[in-house]
């Protein structure tokens, strides 16, 4: 009873420590060289993790998962480990279990563990990066696990995979594009080049937008960088823009303080009148005319 109650919310590593629970603590070569590959696992024979620290899980943002994996599926596998035959227990990915169930998924993609042997599930990872056939999906997903689950720093994990920082950086940031965008990267419907591209756009929605411009248009990686570049510009513009009006009386002002004055705008139409002084005598002198 005490050792269960020392293992209560250390999360990953308590299910690590414990090889005793852990089936694949046996040396079973044909789990072991499951270890860091893709397999489809009925849900039924996959169970909570019970060192799980969050038991509550916002119900619409679970319905609203569920509903893109009845669309697009599960993008990014669960980590399970197994703990008997054919069951197995969940070490990282609950929500998307939980909203596969709502879902009335049957089967989901899931990463093995071999949870009592750290290095081998390093190794195993590191060799599964080297294949030619991965998307940049699945990199950025094995990038993620090394850092993750191997407890790995950017700088470990640029030795380990020889690759550079901003490589591993760009690869990582791609996990944040809308699922929808994912999923046609994975099935390279179009390219991580395009993607780069919009990783640019600041929202959701611009990238959707974009994306679904890329698709209509047929947009080439050059059009949608200049297109990202564009729209840059715009909001840029669209910040600093003054009217005839508003562009006098910032000369009226100056000529009158003897000053550089600058009026910034907002798009909401709030904004600053910025008055430069040299020194505290011209600061002097600015200050009498708002006496006059």
């Amino acid at each position: 009873m005490g050792s269960k109650k020392s293992a209560l919310g250390k999360g990953l590593g308590a299910l690590l420590e414990n090889a005793k629970t852990d089936i694949t603590s046996n040396s079973n070569s044909s789990i072991q060289n499951q270890a860091g590959l893709i397999s489809r696992i009925n849900i039924s024979n996959i169970t909570p993790n019970p060192f799980q620290p969050r038991i509550d899980f916002e119900k619409n943002s679970l319905i609203e998962l569920s509903n893109s994996i009845k669309e697009h599926g599960i993008i990014q596998p669960i980590t399970v480990r197994k703990i008997g035959r054919d069951n197995f227990q969940i070490i990282s990915g609950e929500r998307r279990y939980q909203a596969s169930k709502i879902a009335n998924i049957n089967e989901i993609p899931c990463y093995i563990r071999i949870a009592n042997d750290e290095e081998m599930l390093e190794m195993a990872i590191v060799e599964n990066i080297q294949r030619k056939d991965l998307n940049s999906i699945e990199i950025g997903l094995s990038y993620q696990r090394l850092i993750e689950e191997c407890n790995l720093t950017h700088e470990q994990l640029s030795n380990k995979v020889s690759k550079n920082r901003s490589t591993i950086t760009n690869f990582l940031r791609l996990l944040k594009l809308p699922i929808l965008v994912q999923k046609a990267l994975r099935d390279s419907t179009i390219s991580m080049g395009h993607a780069r591209a919009l990783l640019s756009f600041t929202s959701e929605q611009e990238i959707l937008q974009a994306y679904n411009k890329i698709l209509s248009e047929n947009l080439s990686v050059r059009l949608t960088e200049q297109m990202s570049t564009k729209v840059k510009e715009n909001k840029k513009n669209k910040k600093g823009i003054l009217n005839r009006y508003e562009i006098r009386m910032e000369n009226n002002i100056s000529f009158q303080f003897k000053s550089k004055v600058k009026i910034k705008k907002k798009l909401n139409g709030s904004g600053q009148v910025l008055i430069s002084f040299k020194n505290q005598e011209h600061l002097s002198k600015i200050l009498d005319n708002f006496d006059q």
